[in-house]
């Protein structure tokens, strides 16, 4: 592991928690938000649509975010989109209490969220490598998944805990107050604008810097590879993120559901919290790709057991190596990426890893009840050969959609690897030239 510095930067630190917390308080409307809606609809498409509304906007948004971050202060913008997240949460709550809060208010509330999300976390992830030096880069990336980590977490036993208590406008208005630290934090963070004489984008038209980040990536394969590998990981993570519940619920209950989801979800806390303590090992390309195909032995090995106990033991494993992945993704980012550029970067990244994410939400379920489950039901095609491996009945096809999965994983960790483009990377660009420390931050 890398030694970096005993202490992070104090600007980051409040950059840190004011997003720990805001993220927090997102989490607990998001779940708010869900149970609402079913309890008023019972539908799930419905409720399934408040995914697609509070992602959707983001990711369309996303390229332009990209310049934006890019091209002004990075402080403004996240100052600006935090102020636009709390406006539509205060807008949710004075509907909800005027009692004229219908659902189409709460898809184009959530849209906005999300919107002003996708301009947020772009701007926040190219902050974060003004704020700390080189050498934290990889703790300061593990701070950020923990933090992450705590909106599937925390937020939901909080917002379940609360729901009864002080009901969805309270928990609005505990989201509204959250937002309300986050900005007060940033407000006393020094975050210096980059400097247009050196910015390649300084006077173009926004069409040709979107397409300059585009080009930009497009002339560095390996770091298009390695952005499609990780857009391949979260496409079988998605189908892992719809279909683990029913697979379980197949053979036991909602309660023991409960527990075996807070116990996976730890994983990614204690990966977390080991890359924020350790650091990450020097050899980052390496790690990012053997963590890669630990979370997919983890995912495959869901699907053969009926049993909660390996489940979840396996679930851990695949949780605890995520950290390890994006931590190592990001630092690399950092690192290779021109300051001016790391905005667009980011951007289009989270574009094209959220888009098959999204994509693994629509097909997911359809895939399961029409294709695999059907395979493995008496008298189905996979009864006398993988049925025997791993069981016939209900859930037993969604089991084989999660083996393979990680298989494919597992393989395009390997096929990623094994471009040459890839497994040379850090060393193929040099590290980005960073302006001398005393720029950055406050004391």
């Amino acid at each position: 592991m890398n030694n970096p510095p005993a202490r992070p930067p104090k600007a980051f630190l409040r950059l840190w928690l004011g997003q720990a917390v805001s993220v927090s308080g997102s989490g607990m409307t998001s779940f708010a938000l869900g149970v609402h809606t079913y309890q008023q609809t019972g539908s799930a498409t419905f409720f399934a649509l408040i995914t697609l509304f509070a992602t959707l906007p983001g990711i369309l948004i996303s390229p332009l975010a990209g310049v934006v971050v890019d091209r002004f202060n990075r402080r403004t913008i996240m100052i600006l989109s935090d102020t636009g997240s709390a406006l539509a949460t205060l807008a949710l709550a004075l509907l909800f209490w005027s009692d004229h809060l219908a659902l189409w208010h709460i898809y184009l509330l959530v849209g906005i969220n999300s919107f002003c999300g996708g301009f947020q976390l772009p701007a926040a992830q190219a902050a974060i490598t003004q704020l700390v030096p080189k050498a934290f880069y990889g703790r300061a990336s593990g701070m950020i998944q923990m933090s992450r980590g705590m909106q599937f977490i925390v937020s939901p036993v909080l917002a379940g805990s609360l729901m009864g208590i002080i009901g969805l406008p309270g928990i609005l208005m505990v989201d509204l107050a959250t937002f309300l630290f986050g900005v007060s934090l940033l407000l006393g963070i020094h975050i210096p604008s980059l400097d247009r004489a050196q910015s390649a984008s300084g006077s173009s038209g926004w069409g040709t810097q979107i397409w300059d980040g585009v080009r930009y990536l497009a002339g560095r394969p390996g770091m298009v590879v390695l952005i499609g590998v990780i857009a391949v990981g979260n496409l079988m993570i998605g189908f892992l993120v719809v279909l683990v519940a029913p697979m379980i619920l197949a053979f036991t209950t909602e309660k023991v559901l409960g527990i075996m989801n807070s116990l996976s979800a730890l994983g990614m806390m204690v990966g977390s919290v080991l890359v924020s303590v350790k650091g990450l090992p020097k050899s980052l390309i390496p790690s990012l790709f053997l963590f890669m195909m630990i979370g997919g032995l983890g995912l495959a090995a869901m699907g053969f057991w009926t049993h909660p106990l390996p489940i979840t033991v396996a679930c851990f494993l695949f949780f605890f190596a995520m950290p390890f992945v994006n931590a190592c993704q990001e630092t690399i980012w950092r690192r290779k990426i021109e300051f001016d550029m790391q905005g667009r970067v980011f951007a289009l990244t989270r574009m094209i890893v959220a888009s098959a994410s999204t994509l693994a939400f629509i097909i997911a379920g359809p895939l399961a009840d029409q294709v695999f489950e059907p395979l493995l039901t008496p008298g189905g095609k996979l009864v006398d050969s993988v049925g025997v491996w791993i069981g016939v009945g209900p859930g037993r096809g969604i089991a084989l959609m999660l083996i393979l999965s990680g298989g494919v994983i597992l393989l395009t960790s390997i096929l990623g690897y094994l471009f040459p483009g890839v497994r040379s990377l850090e060393s193929d660009y040099p590290d980005v030239a960073r302006p001398g420390e005393e720029a950055f931050g406050t004391a």
